[in-house]
């Protein structure tokens, strides 16, 4: 007699340490600072609801950003086999359909931790889910499209959850200056996906996956990065300075002006240096993203 789907899932449970790996928590921290700067931007002068920021916190990184990796590595799971064949799913330390049923099980679990930060927060939850199994999922599969995919990864990371932060805190919508910044900097983060796609171009190109890399070559993607990660913050700067936040935009222009002087050593060898820009020009990136946040803080300070 076939032993019920439910038993054959207990004995082959995985061990915590690959779920966990599963999860990636590596990827936790740009929606976590994102989330963080939409706090520091709506924060007023009083008492702050911190349990709500904790819960805000943990929803953006370990569960939401969670979900969607496990979701992405479970359709991934034959590109994975090529690319990373280490991984927990294509390794056999996640085994079966567990990769699915955490997938699953991870996203119901971030929908319900939205409910008690507001309806503001629980449908950025929702928008943010359903754009994580898009990505990934047949048969829509946005990464299957450099273009689409970057821009839903890019909204999730930076844009969902700096407006959730924002709305968390004000306990209002957003307001028309958070709202533009946060689109800015997630256009902005759309270049910052194409690099992270430089190191899996072999098995892209042999499973049909149209990152940007492969579609445009090696070169040309991290040229079209350079340029997107440019004109955000440029805009950024413009948005300042029309605010009256001058120094603050000040201080985004020598973040900027210091990236260009790395992002000229990147382009002479793209697919090696992509990595050691993930950790000095990004880093650049985001600390623009927190002196945006205080600019806007301090505007509604005024």
């Amino acid at each position: 007699m076939a032993r019920p789907l439910a038993l054959k899932l207990f004995e082959s449970l995985p061990e915590a340490r690959a779920v966990l790996e599963l999860l990636k928590p590596i990827t936790w921290f740009p929606p976590m600072w994102a989330f963080g700067c939409g706090v520091v931007c709506a924060s007023r002068v009083g008492a702050i609801a911190w349990w709500q920021v904790a819960l805000g916190v943990l929803l953006t990184g370990p569960l939401v950003c969670g979900s969607s990796q496990a979701i992405n590595d479970w359709f991934d799971r034959e590109v994975d086999a090529l690319n990373q064949p280490a991984r927990p799913i294509p390794s056999g330390r996640v085994p079966g359909h567990w990769g699915l049923c955490v997938a699953i099980g991870w996203s119901a679990l971030s929908a319900a931790a939205a409910i008690p930060l507001g309806a503001f927060a629980f449908r950025a939850t929702l928008l943010g889910l359903l754009l994580a199994w898009l990505y990934s999922a047949p048969p829509v599969r946005l990464k299957l499209n450099g273009w689409w995919g970057n821009s839903a990864v890019a909204l999730c990371y930076e844009g969902l959850p700096w407006l959730t932060g924002a709305a968390i805190v004000s306990a209002a919508v957003p307001t028309r200056p958070e709202l533009l910044l946060a689109a800015l900097y997630s256009l902005g983060a759309h270049g910052i996906m194409t690099l992270n796609d430089f190191k899996s171009v072999g098995g892209d190109r042999q499973m049909g996956v149209g990152t940007l890399p492969v579609r445009l070559g090696v070169e040309r993607a991290a040229r079209l990065a350079c340029w997107t990660m440019s004109v955000a913050q440029l805009a950024v700067i413009v948005v300042l300075i029309a605010l009256n936040r001058g120094l603050f935009a000040l201080g985004v222009a020598l973040l900027l002006a210091v990236q260009w002087w790395l992002m000229h050593r990147l382009l002479q060898r793209p697919r090696e240096l992509a990595p050691w820009y993930n950790g000095t020009g990004i880093t650049l990136y985001v600390l623009g993203m927190l002196l945006s946040s205080f600019a806007l803080r301090s505007l509604a300070a005024t």
